[in-house]
């Protein structure tokens, strides 16, 4: 019997950073009220998508996230969670902290563009999104994807850029196309498993 096995990605609700519009990169920050509000949305969009597995980062606004998707589901029995620094956000190093609109008025937007949309470019003891793909895919391939095939229905709760370089592995998306893509807080991304292949559900 075929059975349809399900890959949902979740970027974290809105963060406290997020609101403030601050660089928020690893440091360990907490849901907004609307964070928490698009978390819950999310979790009644999937609520009735059985899911066996969550995998999220080290940082509490993507365990937060998942927490109230799980919480929120009707076919999910011991949902079993992983948790890994390797799913955290993109590292935004000298950054982090500083308001974005700031910054730009000190170094230039085109130069806070550049940190924050380029695919190999990092900022000051930060990471580029190529480096942060180094430790994201690694992680797809040796954590999740097992579990794709052990016919597991899997969340992945993450962040903004660890999100955007496991989507450009998938959709073979390229260096150049990947700095315009935009992954929006709590809205589910669906894709399936079919036959060792994953295709994005639209």
């Amino acid at each position: 019997m075929f059975v349809l096995v399900k890959l949902i990605l979740i970027r974290h609700g809105q963060s406290v950073w997020n609101a403030e519009n601050r660089f928020t990169g690893w440091t360990d920050v907490d849901l907004s009220e609307k964070g928490v509000l698009e978390a819950e949305e999310a979790g009644q969009e999937l609520r009735n998508q059985g899911i066996d597995v969550v995998h999220t980062s080290d940082l509490i606004r993507a365990q937060r996230t998942a927490e109230i998707v799980i919480l929120a589901n009707d076919s999910s029995n011991e949902t079993v969670t992983k948790t890994d620094w390797r799913l955290n956000e993109r590292n935004y190093g000298e950054l982090q902290g500083l308001n974005k609109a700031e910054t730009a008025e000190k170094h230039g937007s085109e130069q806070v563009h550049i940190w924050r949309r380029s695919f190999d470019v990092a900022p000051p003891d930060g990471e580029s999104l190529e480096m942060t793909a180094e430790r994201t895919i690694p992680y797809f391939e040796e954590e999740i994807l097992p579990d794709l095939e052990a016919g597991m229905d899997v969340l992945v709760s993450a962040h903004g850029n660890s999100l955007r370089s496991i989507v450009m592995h998938i959709e073979e998306i390229s260096p150049e196309d990947i700095v315009s893509f935009e992954i929006p807080t709590g809205v589910p991304r669906y894709y399936e498993f079919i036959e060792g292949e994953i295709k994005l559900v639209d």
